[in-house]
């Protein structure tokens, strides 16, 4: 994004403010995937030297993967079937991660969210 597009984006937010809560909403449940996925690999059974691999490595790979490909100012800008597919690797990941830890009706609730969160934050993006 050029200064003139952050400008035009931060212009279309004023007076739509259910909008602008949906965009903060996303960076929460961005930081909570990425939360998870640590979560999920720091708990795993696999003794202690994997534990810490899959707990930094899963999250690290995930903040590459969206930087690269799903960040508004993804280094590789992808159409929106390419973010939608980095996306649901990351925050899909995060919602199996809950799962994994055990807690499904969590994982489930988070699912839900994140769906309806994404799908507003594309449509309102790309308005």
């Amino acid at each position: 994004m050029t200064a003139n597009e952050d400008h035009r984006h931060l212009t279309a937010l004023r007076g739509r403010p259910w909008v602008a809560a949906n965009e903060v909403l996303a960076f929460v449940l961005e930081v909570v995937a990425i939360g998870a996925l640590a979560w999920w690999g720091f708990t795993a059974p696999e003794g202690m030297a994997a534990s810490v691999a899959l707990g930094v490595g899963v999250p690290g790979a995930a903040v590459v993967l969206w930087g690269l490909f799903a960040a508004p100012r993804a280094r590789f800008p992808l159409p929106l079937a390419g973010v939608l597919a980095a996306k649901t690797v990351v925050l899909g990941g995060g919602a199996v991660a809950v799962y994994g830890t055990g807690h499904p009706v969590a994982a489930v609730v988070l699912a839900v969210v994140l769906v309806a969160n994404t799908g507003c934050a594309e449509y309102f993006r790309r308005r």
